[in-house]
C-alpha cells in the first residue's frame, strides 16, 4: 500500500512539473513579436507613415514619385527618381532641378497617374503626398510611402522624408545651409532696404480671379524668415476658403498695397494678369507706381521644399536687394 502511494505521488509530481513547463513555454511564445508583422526582412526597413506601414528597400534604385514636391525633396536628398506625375496648374520644377536629375518619365497629372505605366516601370519604391485615393493600388505595385503636405511647415515635411528614407544627416545639412543663407540675406536686407512690406500674388491659367498668399503659405513663410521683410498686416487678418490664401477682386486690390509685389504666374496666365495690370485701380498701388512689381515662376513660388525655398531667396535677392542697389 505504501509503495503504491509513493509511486502515485511521484506521477502527480511529474505531471504537475510538465504542465508548468508547458505553460511557461506558451507564455514565452506569446510574448515574442510576430515575425511576419514586426520584424523586417534584412533588405528593407519598416517605415510608419500617414497611411500605414511599409517595408522600403535599404537602397532603392527605381523610385517613382507621385508629385513634383516629392520629386524636389528626393532630388535635394541626392536621390534620382525614374518617374513623376506633373503639377496640375503651377509651373513645373524642371528648371529648378536642372543639372540635378537626368531625363525622367512623366506619369500624367498629379492625382491622376497612369497606373499601367507605373507597373511597366517595375519600381522598387513609390513615394508621394495625398495618396489616399490610390494608396491601395500603388501598394500592390511596390512598397509605398505617403507623406503629409504642409505649406508653412515644409521643413517638418522634409524631415519626415529624411526619416523615412534614412537621410536624416542630409536633411540637417540642407537645413543648416538654408538657415545660414537666411541669416546672411536678412542682414543684407536690413542694410539696403530696412523694413519692407511684400505682397505675394498668384494668377491662374483658366481662372479669372487672383489671390494673395499670406504668411501661412509656403512663400509667405520663406519671406518672413528674413525678419525685415513681411506680409502687410491686413493680409494677416483676412480669411479665405483656405488659410493660406484669399481671393482678390479688382475692386479690392487695396489689400495688396505694399512696397513690392511678387506675381507668381501659372503657365499661360499672362492674359489674366493683364486684366489687373491694365486696370486704373492697379495703377494706384505703391509697388506699381514705384515699378516694383515682379513676375516670378509659380513652379517654385506656390508650393515647394528646400530647393524652392532657396529659389525664392534667389528672387528676393535679385529683385529687392540687387535692383535697389543698382
Amino acid at each position: 500500500m505504501m509503495n503504491q502511494s509513493w509511486w502515485q505521488r511521484i506521477a502527480l509530481f511529474l505531471v504537475g512539473t510538465l504542465m508548468v513547463v508547458l505553460i511557461q513555454s506558451c507564455n514565452a511564445l506569446l510574448s515574442q513579436p510576430s515575425q511576419t508583422q514586426e520584424a523586417a526582412p534584412s533588405n528593407c526597413r519598416i517605415v510608419q507613415h500617414q497611411l500605414g506601414k511599409s517595408c522600403i528597400p535599404l537602397n532603392p534604385q527605381r523610385i517613382v514619385v507621385m508629385d513634383e514636391d516629392s520629386l524636389e525633396i528626393l532630388v535635394a536628398l541626392g536621390m534620382k527618381p525614374i518617374a513623376t506625375a506633373r503639377a496640375n496648374r503651377t509651373g513645373n520644377k524642371i528648371a529648378l532641378l536642372s543639372g540635378k536629375i537626368d531625363t525622367i518619365v512623366e506619369l500624367g497629372r498629379d492625382g491622376q497617374p497612369n497606373l499601367e505605366k507605373i507597373v511597366q516601370l517595375n519600381p522598387d519604391l513609390i513615394v508621394g503626398m495625398f495618396l489616399d485615393q490610390n494608396y491601395k493600388l500603388l501598394s500592390e505595385i511596390a512598397p509605398t510611402v505617403s507623406m503629409d503636405f504642409s505649406h508653412a511647415e515644409w521643413k517638418k515635411t522634409l524631415q519626415q522624408f529624411g526619416e523615412a528614407l534614412n537621410k536624416n544627416q542630409e536633411v540637417e545639412k540642407l537645413l543648416d545651409a538654408y538657415q545660414q543663407r537666411v541669416k546672411d540675406l536678412s542682414s543684407v536686407v536690413k542694410q539696403t532696404l530696412g523694413n519692407t512690406k511684400v505682397s505675394i500674388m498668384r494668377f491662374y491659367t483658366t481662372l479669372e480671379f487672383t489671390q494673395f498668399m499670406n504668411h501661412l503659405s509656403f512663400p509667405g513663410s520663406v519671406i518672413e524668415e528674413l525678419k525685415f521683410v513681411s506680409i502687410p498686416e491686413i493680409q494677416r487678418q483676412l480669411k479665405g476658403t483656405d488659410e493660406t490664401y484669399v481671393n482678390v477682386s479688382l475692386e479690392r486690390v487695396d489689400w495688396l498695397d505694399a512696397d513690392a509685389i511678387f506675381v507668381a504666374l501659372d503657365p499661360g496666365a499672362e492674359k489674366n494678369f493683364q486684366i489687373y495690370e491694365s486696370s486704373p485701380l492697379w495703377q494706384t498701388l505703391r509697388a506699381m507706381k514705384n515699378q516694383r512689381v515682379y513676375k516670378v515662376d509659380s513652379g517654385h513660388w506656390v508650393f515647394g521644399s528646400i530647393l524652392s525655398a532657396n529659389a525664392v531667396l534667389d528672387d528676393v535677392n535679385k529683385y529687392l536687394v540687387q535692383k535697389q542697389s543698382s
